[in-house]
Formats: C-alpha cells, structure tokens, sequence
C-alpha cells in the first residue's frame, strides 16, 4: 500500500467519525501531503511584496530610454543587480524574447525581459495606474506598445 493510500485510509476513518467539518479538513490535508507543490500563476492577492529582477547576463545590461534596443541609454545594471520591476510591455524582441521591464527606481528606465529574471508577478503596464507607472512625470510609459 503506497503512503498516498495510508494518508488516504486515515483521512476516511477520522471523517467517518467526526462529520462533515472534520472529512474536509482531512481530505484537504492528505491531498496537500500527497500532491507536490505547484505555482499559481498572477499576483497574490493581499501580497505586499514589490516584484525585482536580478540581471542574468555577464555582460551587464542597459537601461533604456523607451523599450528599444534603438533607444538612449540611461543607465547600467552590473550582473547579479537587483532592480525593482514596475510593469511590463511586450514590444521589440531581443533574443526571441518580446517582454521589457520598466524598472522601479529613482529614474525609471527600460530594461529587455530576456536578461533579467524576475522573482515574482509582474502586472502589464496597462493593467497599472497611471499615475505610478510614471514616477516624476515620466512619459516612457506612453510610448510603450502593450
């Protein structure tokens, strides 16, 4: 008998005799022992932690203007920065990969999605209220496709 089918056993006899209430609670708690972890996709609602990204590529990464490889350079993140994460668009591809970050620092830039990891959900520009996507009257944010 496997360890699911044990958990699964004790769950049904300590329902059988304590009700309802108690069958919900154990089957709840065999399938959260048994079923491995997975990922909820979106935000976590009542979550207070502000998405960041960590730089992947050796080489460093530039922070742009608008979300084009055309566009001015305001910046650089060395490899293994942190940089706090706004919103994104999807816009020009860099190495196959549409998505662009607009990055939640002082002077709020651009940075290609392809090189930076993020550790959580990152809302789409259009999905942010105005008013915080463009931090010190800002106007990237009207530029960007997405």
């Amino acid at each position: 008998m496997s360890t699911t089918e044990v958990l699964v056993a004790r769950g049904r006899r300590l329902a059988a005799g304590a009700g309802a209430l108690t069958a919900a609670v154990a089957l709840g708690a065999t399938l959260s022992i048994a079923a491995p972890a997975q990922a909820t996709p979106g935000p976590n609602v009542g979550s207070t932690a502000k998405p960041f990204g960590t730089v992947t590529t050796k080489m460093g990464l530039s922070a742009r203007q608008y979300p084009s490889t055309d566009s001015a350079v305001k910046g650089y993140y060395r490899h293994h920065t942190q940089v706090g994460l706004m919103c994104k668009v999807r816009t020009q591809s860099v190495g196959g990969n549409t998505v662009w970050y607009l990055t939640r620092e002082e002077r709020p830039a651009w940075v290609a999605a392809k090189y930076v990891t993020n550790n959580g959900y990152v809302k789409y520009c259009k999905d942010v209220q105005r008013n915080r996507v463009q931090p010190g009257n800002n106007n990237a944010a009207k530029h960007a496709v997405g």
